[in-house]
């Protein structure tokens, strides 16, 4: 039998970043049919992630030049596909589900979508994205929770990441805007998300974003540490983005604390030690993890579940007596970033058997 052009859109976005699995319940097919009409799908499947020019595609596809490029800029429109304008040139690509179709639904958000999501992370991409958490984010120390006598390297830093951006965009998070459409959200702070490069200047195009300062950044950043965001940029050196994340409601961080061992399927340089004889037993750092790495024993003082540990340092910065530090991981068990975004990109098909 003949695969149907959504079953075909499936298994090509299977092929980009974390995948797009099939479910026994049908539910990717459902959100497909929900973004796409057939016509946006035929031409999605045209394309590559590699940004090309409309006349190229529409040489491609046997179609007019200017049918083409209005058909490619109504679906960057949609969020259907990346977009880069420079002058009065267009280049289109494909784009993968996460960080692409979902994320690019942030203005347009309907509960509808927001439900089939939730479902079909709970059904397949979870899994999906505790397989691949490792080569898509990385987690780095909130500011501060570092002891300086450790050697922190400045891609590990997310003050430092943000001043090496010529143009800074922030915008909503789509994971904690899903939550809050249908009524589950945890209230944390939703302008959370930095886009970078060509990827802040598509989110600033569609308007679903806005240019800020280095200063305002860094309150923001400041303000996420305080709710206990975990903060994730892109597993590479030179990031296109940085997220500010929750357990509650990321889908990768959530993923990530449904593993048994979230130690080993994360992207981090460090892990926290407790000194036991300094613990109050005040328990404030047990809301603060993520990843439930916490615990409290028998004698009232805090025990640390290092297979469990992310090293993001939220726990560390809200400890009273310092009983808490973050510290580097052995020098064998510390991993450098991907130089680059496409490095970071060939290192996930592999690990997924693509290439």
């Amino acid at each position: 039998m003949t695969k149907s052009t959504y079953r075909l859109l499936q298994e090509r976005l299977d092929l980009y970043s974390m995948g797009f699995p099939p479910t026994q319940s049908g539910i990717e097919i459902k959100i497909l049919k929900y973004l796409f009409t057939e016509q946006d799908a035929v031409l999605f499947l045209a394309l590559s992630p590699a940004l090309e020019s409309p006349d190229i595609i529409s040489d491609r596809i046997h179609k007019p030049l200017e049918e083409t490029a209005a058909h490619l800029d109504q679906m960057a429109e949609k969020g259907l596909l990346f977009r880069l304008k420079k002058g009065t040139t267009h280049r289109y690509g494909a784009i993968p589900f996460v960080h692409g179709l979902f994320e690019f639904q942030v203005k347009t958000l309907k509960p509808d979508l927001a439900k089939m999501v939730g479902d079909y992370f709970d059904e397949a991409f979870d899994q999906a994205m505790q397989k691949n958490a490792k080569h898509f984010l990385r987690v780095i120390p909130v500011n501060k929770s570092i002891d300086l006598t450790h050697h922190v390297a400045s891609y590990e830093d997310a003050v430092q990441i943000l001043s090496s951006k010529d143009a800074i965009v922030v915008a909503e998070c789509i994971c904690r805007k899903r939550t809050r459409i249908i009524d589950q959200g945890c209230g944390k702070p939703l302008e959370a998300c930095f886009m970078f490069g060509s990827m802040g200047q598509y989110y600033l195009d569609k308007k679903m974003g806005r240019q800020i300062s280095l200063d305002e950044a860094i309150e923001i950043l400041k303000d996420c540490r305080e709710a206990g965001l975990v903060t994730q940029p892109a597993t590479a050196q030179n990031p296109s983005g940085m997220c500010n994340c929750c357990g509650d409601c990321c889908g990768v961080l959530g993923a990530i604390g449904k593993h048994p061992a979230p130690a080993s399927i994360v992207f981090s340089n460090h892990i926290v030690t407790m000194t036991e004889n300094e613990c109050s037993g005040c328990e404030l750092c047990l809301e603060r993890c993520q990843m439930d790495a916490l615990t409290l024993n028998e004698d009232g003082k805090i025990g640390v579940a290092e297979n469990r540990c992310i090293g993001c340092g939220l726990c560390v910065t809200t400890c009273p007596v310092e009983a808490l530090k973050l510290i580097d991981k052995p020098d064998k068990e510390l991993r450098i970033p991907p130089e680059s975004m496409g490095e970071q990109m060939m290192k996930m098909a592999k690990s997924r058997g693509i290439l």
